[in-house]
């Protein structure tokens, strides 16, 4: 059982998530909103850390964040009483193309077009 609870950290996490949201009566939607700020939070420290430490910053970390970003944006639009349906597809439309922007960018970076070389060598 231990083992199990082990490698299903993230469960424990959650469950701890979901009684607090329970026990301090915060409505379900702000809940989210409030994990997907902390998780874009989260982003920019990574995206400042690497920059620190490799003195360059990575498409990865940005293209993340946005998505994030839009993400919680479409979250908060949605929870509106009256919804604006065109801000809305507006913003998916966005995700969409970040979304192919992040898929370009792990087939494209420089270090794997770099082992791609070094592989037909």
């Amino acid at each position: 059982m231990k083992n199990i609870l082990i490698k299903n950290y993230y469960l424990i996490i959650a469950i701890g998530i979901f009684i607090s949201v329970l026990s301090t009566k915060i409505d379900f939607y702000k809940a989210v909103i409030l994990l997907l700020e902390f998780i874009v939070i989260l982003e920019v420290v990574k995206m400042v850390a690497d920059f620190i430490e490799n003195q360059k910053v990575r498409l990865r970390f940005v293209i993340d964040m946005f998505i994030v970003f839009l993400i919680r944006d479409v979250v908060i639009l949605t929870s509106y009483p009256e919804k604006k349906h065109e801000d809305i597809l507006f913003l998916l439309l966005v995700i969409f193309v970040f979304f192919i922007f992040r898929v370009m960018a792990l087939f494209y970076s420089p270090t794997v077009i770099k082992k791609r070389l070094r592989k037909s060598k």
